[in-house]
């Protein structure tokens, strides 16, 4: 629920896409690891870094419901659980802007002054989450312990990077593969 890496100033009209090649291609932009990836909604690109949800496929189904609820293929399992994994994203910022009522409305502050309020912002949360074991705004936002990730590492480590936002047909098949096994996972222990 902490916030790992903050471009603040483009125009809301800016695709995320390009916002993401902005940010990967900074001198001292986002870091993604080689072998990790953040997972990203259909927005940007699936590629090396950034796991997207397969595009028209069902993912609102009930995992362990009625068969007739129940995921179809391994595109319909990934897309669920993917969607349930990213709702943690979400929460993350609906608990920022419940914090920090500036950023719920239009702000007509100079440009450069919105910049800096959000990044306080960001940076305050971060403390936030770092100083309380507990944070009240979570049962107001609907987070639970089991929801939340921990022991995550530091993104920032020495390393080789991600340096490009540009979908490959090795990354699809990356996505194909752990979609299938996911797949038989689920078949293996629920059908």
């Amino acid at each position: 629920m902490r916030f790992v890496y903050v471009l603040a100033g483009w125009e809301g009209s800016a695709g995320d896409a390009r916002v993401l090649k902005d940010a990967v291609n900074r001198e001292y932009g986002f870091k993604v690891p080689r072998g990790n990836y953040y997972l990203c909604d259909n927005g940007y690109a699936n590629c090396e870094g950034f796991l997207t949800p397969y595009k028209s496929v069902r993912y609102h189904l009930k995992e362990w419901g009625p068969a007739s609820g129940a995921p179809q293929n391994p595109r319909e399992i990934f897309n669920m659980r993917h969607t349930r994994a990213r709702n943690v994203i979400e929460r993350a910022f609906a608990v920022l802007k419940m914090r920090w009522g500036i950023l719920r409305s239009a702000s007509y502050y100079p440009v450069k002054t919105q910049t800096q309020l959000i990044l306080a912002c960001f940076l305050l949360h971060n403390y936030a989450r770092t100083a309380m074991p507990v944070d009240p705004l979570d049962a107001l936002a609907g987070v639970y312990d089991e929801d939340l990730v921990t022991g995550a590492d530091d993104p920032n480590v020495p390393g080789e990077y991600i340096d490009s936002v540009e979908p490959s047909n090795a990354w699809t098949q990356m996505r194909d593969n752990l979609a299938g096994s996911m797949w038989d996972e689920y078949v293996n222990h629920h059908l």
